[in-house]
């Protein structure tokens, strides 16, 4: 782990090539969190390729329409959301729809650190 953030809102891993963040419970993710989230972005991952991962454990709303400032992250190339339940899984699929990049659910963190090598891969790859 490069760094750790608790925000108030949320906790912040940051590892060398993606986030893991967990909101906390009974929050609404409003576009402020969402600058705070820009600022560290650009502070460790400036010019390299990288995925975010929301592990879901607690329950929170989301206003998906914040997907379309995240997605203007030029070098965030995935977005996972980690949740093994069904309601988090529906609304996943109405959030993917707003982030207009690779967006995708898993129900375990390990299959989603796959898929983050995978995109980043697919990434370094397609820059060269």
């Amino acid at each position: 782990m490069i760094a750790s953030y608790n925000l108030g809102f949320c906790q912040m891993d940051i590892f060398e090539n993606y986030v893991i963040n967990v909101m906390n419970e009974g929050i609404t993710v409003i576009p402020e969190y969402n600058n705070v989230f820009v600022e560290i972005a650009n502070k460790h991952f400036k010019h390299k390729a990288f995925v975010y991962i929301t592990h879901r454990i607690h329950s929170y709303s989301v206003d998906p329409t914040i997907y379309i400032e995240t997605a203007k992250i030029k070098n965030l190339v995935g977005f996972a959301v980690v949740s093994n339940t069904s309601l988090q899984k529906m609304q996943t699929k109405i959030e993917k729809t707003f982030f207009g990049k690779e967006f995708r659910q898993f129900d375990t963190m390990e299959e989603a650190l796959e898929w983050k090598d995978e995109i980043i891969k697919k990434h370094s790859l397609s820059c060269k």
